[in-house]
């Protein structure tokens, strides 16, 4: 089953983050619900997408028991700490990039045809890359959770192996991750479901949803 997101567009000249965060709030929320390989996960997560003439907007909005946020370098395996993740592929093109954040922002991004071919992005450009944080903690059915958000613009500049303009009208395949490998609990979702693999793998481009960068 491929899921379908139609991206709005934000007539903005802003770049600032805080201020693209807000204005997410007010788009639609899209579920980080599927579990293929059935491991256990008490939180919720999910994202807001939007698009400006300089790039994508991107805000996760994630709960779970406990976080881990070790890793501060560009291209560290923040896969391991509380992670979420954004992979497209341009143009119907076999290649995708792929970006990853712990809770705190820091991000891995790289750009193949699959888990094994990947080069990873210069750290120069995950850079301009901009990033946003909250947490608070409470009580959800008795238990202690961790609430955080996440929000980043990448600038159309970070996709460096395309010369990107606009994103207007264009459609892409993509698929929203949340995953922890070094939690107490590991988990790996994913927003446009995922089958036929036996060990998680969110690098399965056949399994990527369809994005639809609308016009207006």
């Amino acid at each position: 089953m491929q899921q379908q997101i139609n991206i709005p567009y934000y007539a903005t000249n802003t770049n600032n983050v805080n201020a693209l965060a807000e204005a997410l709030d007010h788009s639609t929320k899209h579920s980080i619900g599927n579990n293929p390989w059935n491991y256990e996960f008490s939180g919720e997560a999910d994202f807001n997408i939007a698009y400006t003439d300089a790039g994508i907007v991107l805000k996760f909005n994630v709960t779970e028991e406990s976080i881990l946020a070790r890793f501060t370098k560009a291209n560290d395996p923040v896969y391991k700490d509380s992670c979420v993740e954004f992979f497209i592929a341009l143009n119907n093109d076999s290649q995708y990039y792929n970006f990853e954040f712990n809770c705190t922002g820091t991000c891995l991004a790289g750009y193949g045809s699959s888990a094994q071919d990947r080069k990873l992005l210069p750290a120069d450009q995950i850079k301009k890359i901009q990033v946003t944080s909250s947490f608070k903690s409470g009580k959800q059915n008795t238990k202690e959770m961790v609430s955080w958000e996440l929000t980043l613009f990448i600038p159309n500049g970070v996709f460096i192996h395309h010369k990107i303009e606009s994103f207007k009208g264009q459609e892409a395949r993509v698929n929203f991750y949340k995953c922890g490998d070094d939690l107490p609990k590991p988990h790996y979702l994913c927003w446009n479901p995922i089958k036929d693999a036996v060990e998680p793998n969110f690098h399965m481009p056949n399994y990527f949803g369809k994005a639809v960068f609308l016009k207006n």
